[in-house]
């Protein structure tokens, strides 16, 4: 019997199997993004209203937030640059079938080992410029390689033995916290912190300060997100290794049929995520704080990463405006409560109903295909 249909029938299971994350059109996708955007913002108008508050000084203000100032801008950008590479993160995993619910845990541990390697390696190197840019290459690579390690674990546990990846990263950012937490609060803490911190990074360790005078942000930190994006986009569409990645996780039996090592495939996806999760500890030690601090009060990154890549479709370049949008809305968080008297609760509460109607992207299919939108080419 000829190997030839048999591999015929592979290649077009292979090739379901990576169409099912690409079963939307270009015009759909944008159509779910911008409509679920949209409603979310227009029903949190309305609820705005019916609280008691005006709801054309409330947007208002969350545009003042976001965009109304050299500040309120570079603040933006700051969230934004975080939200593209915990969003990227999330993406990889989700694209390919396994769902890395452990994005907050990965960056925990990938931002105390930039930190750690940087405080430790700064007395062998020179100082000036050279040694920091050294320092930031040397706190970048061991950010990414601790987060994908603590990535890989749920990663292997799932292709080995078959656990739930959903359950095992979730622990293991209760893990992260817990032990970061005692670390920064214990050993790591320096004798005359007030704060519950880990050491400073040296003064020559840090993302020179471009167009924007805003401390806590840098024109390199967005560059380097942009980048990561731009690598993955290409990695994930245009090489057989993200091909096979899409495969193994949605088609097993039949990614393996032709070859592949499915379950070391499902690891390197955990893994390579879990390395863009971890830049994102790394980056917001470096640009944001200047060390690192108790994980309690590190911010949600990874968790909200979720419905940034939600919103994205997946889709890594997608993820640089879903990332814009959620940006916006944590910057003007503060604004909105100082200046219009509404509960900053409610910017939550938006961007709660933009998670629950991307969750629902069948409801916003079928408005197209009752209003004969959508249909174009994938």
């Amino acid at each position: 019997m000829s190997d030839a249909p048999d591999s015929g029938r592979v290649r077009a299971a292979l090739d379901r199997a990576a169409d099912r994350m690409l079963d939307a059109s270009v015009y759909e996708r944008i159509g779910i993004a911008v409509g679920s955007t949209g409603l979310a913002l227009a029903i949190g108008l309305v609820i705005v209203a019916l609280a008691g508050y005006d709801p054309i000084r409330f947007a208002t203000q969350l545009v003042v937030g976001s965009f109304g100032s050299e500040r309120a801008f570079a603040r933006t950008l700051q969230f934004t640059t975080l939200f593209v590479l915990a969003g990227v993160a999330v993406a990889i995993a989700f694209r390919a079938g396994v769902f890395n619910i452990g994005v907050q845990g990965q960056l925990i541990f990938g931002g105390i080992a930039c930190v750690l390697s940087i405080v430790w390696l700064a007395p062998y190197l020179p100082e000036g410029r050279i040694g920091g840019v050294s320092l930031i290459v040397v706190g970048l690579l061991a950010s990414a390689v601790a987060g994908g390690l603590y990535a890989a674990l749920p990663g292997a546990l799932k292709a080995y033995y078959g656990a739930n990846e959903i359950i095992t990263t979730i622990m293991l950012n209760f893990i992260a916290i817990g032990v970061v937490g005692w670390a920064v609060d214990g050993p790591l803490r320096p004798d005359d912190a007030r704060s519950v911190r880990t050491e400073y990074l040296p003064d020559n360790v840090g993302f020179p300060q471009l167009l924007f005078d805003y401390p806590s942000f840098s024109l390199v930190g967005l560059g380097l997100a942009l980048v990561v994006v731009a690598v993955i986009s290409v990695l994930m569409t245009r090489t057989r290794f993200g091909y096979d990645m899409v495969t193994s996780g949605y088609q097993l039996r039949a990614a393996t049929y032709s070859g592949v090592d499915a379950e070391r495939m499902i690891v390197a996806t955990m893994t390579l995520s879990g390395m863009v999760a971890g830049l994102v500890g790394a980056v917001f030690a470096i640009m944001v704080q200047g060390y690192f601090i108790d994980p309690t009060g590190l911010g949600t990154y990874g968790f909200d990463a979720i419905a940034v890549s939600l919103l994205a479709a997946n889709n890594p370049i997608g993820v640089v405006p879903a990332a814009l949008l959620f940006g916006a809305l944590d910057s003007a968080s503060s604004h909105v409560q100082i200046h219009s008297e509404v509960p900053v609760q409610l910017i939550d509460g938006i961007v709660g109903l933009v998670v629950l109607f991307v969750a629902a992207p069948e409801l916003f299919r079928m408005i197209a295909e009752r209003t004969g939108l959508g249909g174009g080419e994938r």
